[in-house]
């Protein structure tokens, strides 16, 4: 996410095609579709995630930024949420990009309780924290916190609040992933993303189910930077700035603040949207091992940093994202002239529901700031549709999809409501 500002000008650039790798991409490829509350008689202040719990019950469970974890009604008509969990008293949320960021229920929730949370600390210098913890034994609509345990402790340097990337989910292998961004300021002063002595700027993977000497969570054996020799040398600080010791929780580097990714239920990919800096958003699938430019590259870009210091691609060759677009009128790329800009990339889901036959198969994300939503087709390697489903409203900023166990898909809004699609015009 990026700061709420006023933005005045027009943002809709529009083709009738686009020729991408030799092949023509209809611009109305994709089907329009319009919103409307799934949950008419519910607000919440400012909803982050939703996530349904995975031990049958179809309860659904929506974050607030704040720090507050909410139980929707099993009747869509309901107007009371039960509270869940409720760690607004450590101030979690005290700039715009702080709070409590992420959920997600370990694979075996039915059998153990367990889940997970990813927020931040205000306590200088400031960090975000990743913790496990259960539901009561008394009562499976709440918490316990006397069970959270602390597996890692993210710390950030100086006073930046910023670029926490934030999601956490589990594979489809039943480890963990984690998005970290860059760790704040512009332009990734200390060159972070692209070093792996440190987590910043980083997508990693962790067992919770065992631990490693010195951690609380395990190294699974097949991370791609695994050294069984070093594992010795890791340290409870996971940014610790030991230019010899390759943090080996990492799965892939070179993103700069990752806000949202999921897994196509059906292929196993893990996609995610990539906020850029001044210029360019980027969707990206992320490959085991995979760099990704940043801070050598934004989008399909070299970056030109502040006060003429470029920073360079280290170890693998960047892999380039799926699509980027512009925050400008008049940047439309060539290979995608008829994407309208944005501000800030929300990352989404691939559809993989019922509802929407011509959507199956189709990433549908958006952007923050403008309340876009975009719908790609990417098969065997190439960009094959490319199209808005819903047009912008920034009285709507979107920070965050949802997906049911049925593939279904839903939009959160800053504006306090829960979303379903629905077809245009009806």
């Amino acid at each position: 996410m990026k700061p709420i500002f006023t933005f005045t000008k027009a943002f809709s650039i529009v083709a009738s095609v686009t020729i991408l790798a030799g092949r023509i991409i209809a611009a109305d490829a994709l089907p329009k579709l319009d919103l409307k509350p799934a949950y008419p008689n519910l607000k919440f202040s400012r909803p982050l995630a939703m996530v349904e719990s995975p031990d049958g019950t179809h309860r659904e469970f929506v974050v607030e930024q704040d720090g507050r974890v909410w139980i929707l009604p099993s009747d869509r008509n309901g107007s009371e949420p039960k509270l869940f969990l409720d760690i607004s008293d450590r101030r979690t949320h005290v700039d715009n990009e702080e709070g409590l960021l992420s959920l997600a229920f370990h694979p075996q929730f039915k059998t153990n309780g367990k889940f997970y949370i990813f927020y931040s600390h205000p306590s200088a210098p400031k960090h975000t924290i990743l913790a496990e913890w259960q539901v009561s034994k008394t009562d499976p609509d709440k918490a316990d916190p006397a069970t959270e345990r602390v597996l890692l402790n993210v710390r950030k340097e100086a006073r930046n609040w910023n670029h926490n990337g934030g999601t956490i989910l589990f594979g489809p292998d039943g480890d963990l992933y984690l998005g970290i961004g860059d760790g704040g300021a512009g332009y990734d002063p200390r060159d972070a993303a692209q070093k792996t002595n440190n987590l910043y700027g980083k997508i990693i993977r962790i067992d919770v189910n065992s631990k490693t000497a010195g951690l609380e969570y395990g190294i699974p054996k097949d991370n791609p930077f695994v050294d069984v020799s070093k594992q010795g040398d890791l340290k409870a600080d996971p940014l610790d700035q030991d230019a010899n010791v390759t943090r080996q929780e990492i799965w892939a580097y070179g993103v700069r603040n990752p806000w949202r990714m999921s897994f196509d239920r059906e292929t196993g990919e893990l996609w995610v949207g990539d906020v850029g800096q001044d210029l360019w958003e980027e969707v990206d699938i992320i490959k085991k091992g995979g760099n990704y430019g940043w801070s050598a590259r934004e989008g399909f870009h070299g970056l030109n940093q502040r006060g003429g210091t470029n920073h360079e691609v280290r170890g693998s060759e960047p892999i380039d994202p799926i699509i980027e677009y512009g925050h400008r009128a008049g940047m439309a790329d060539a290979k995608f002239p008829n994407h309208s800009i944005g501000i800030s990339i929300t990352g989404g889901y691939v559809y993989r529901g019922q509802k929407f036959p011509a959507l199956r198969g189709v990433y549908i994300y958006a952007d923050y700031q403008m309340g876009t939503i975009w719908g790609l087709r990417y098969e065997n390697g190439k960009l094959t549709a490319d199209d808005t489903l819903v047009p912008g409203n920034q009285r709507r900023n979107i920070p965050s999809f949802a997906e049911d166990s049925s593939g279904e898909l839903y939009v959160l809004s800053f504006d306090g409501t829960i979303y379903e699609f629905t077809e245009a015009g009806k």
